[in-house]
């Protein structure tokens, strides 16, 4: 139900009007592509214990392709990563029909529909935030929670007050790598998202993102794991 309501939504009319214009024009890369240009369901494991929050779908990614962070080079980053940890039976994801499975392990957005310039209004990611209030409420068993910047950082905190939980004092305040332990039972880390404006700057390196998923890891299961 709430998969199907994510995706006939239709509140924010900046965003319907610009997802349906660049499914339309499409990316001459992808002009054989039929895009999916809709907004974007959370995707993973229902018993997942460990929960990953993003920012948006990407124009010729999620938007695309119809599934977050599948088809562009921050799902690169983030699927090899989970492989690499044991969350994904596979390292890579480019469409909906590629095998591509998660265990253990859910993935959601702070905002479903791809934003002009990657940039959703505060209307915006206010609209949209009943759907990840509802998503945290249905992953019952979720016990870490790795976000991916700090919109996603700052939202999640927001929305877990929205469902009556009193966070830390002082405020947990983001960066790469930080942990809090958070007093509703779940752990969360902070990672710099895999934008390629972070990767291609060196701002954030694959030994920086293997280590987040690798405390992820070991907070779930308790077993070492090489990095």
């Amino acid at each position: 139900m709430l998969n199907a309501d994510i995706i006939t939504c239709v509140r924010c009319p900046r965003l319907v009007t610009y997802r349906e214009t660049i499914a339309r024009d499409k990316r001459r890369q992808f002009r054989d592509w039929s895009y999916w240009g809709k907004p974007v369901s959370g995707f993973g494991d229902s018993n997942a214990r460990l929960y990953i929050l993003g920012l948006a779908p990407a124009a010729h990614g999620g938007n695309r392709t119809g599934r977050v962070f599948t088809g562009d080079r921050s799902g690169d980053w983030l699927y090899e990563a989970l492989y690499r940890f044991g969350f994904a039976n596979q390292a890579e994801s480019t469409h909906v029909g590629d095998g591509l499975t998660l265990t253990d392990c859910y993935i959601g957005a702070t905002v479903r529909c791809a934003p002009p310039a990657n940039k959703p209004t505060p209307n915006e990611f206010s609209s949209c935030r009943p759907f990840l209030r509802r998503e945290l409420q249905l992953l019952e068993g979720v016990r870490v929670v790795v976000v991916l910047g700090k919109i996603a950082f700052d939202h999640y905190l927001r929305a877990c007050r929205e469902l009556g939980h009193d966070p830390p004092r002082p405020l947990p305040k983001f960066g790469h790598g930080v942990t809090y332990a958070l007093p509703w039972g779940v752990t969360l880390i902070g990672s710099y998202h895999p934008s390629q404006q972070n990767t291609f700057t060196g701002t954030l390196t694959r030994t920086m993102f293997h280590h987040v998923f690798l405390d992820a890891r070991r907070r779930i299961s308790g077993i070492e794991v090489s990095d």
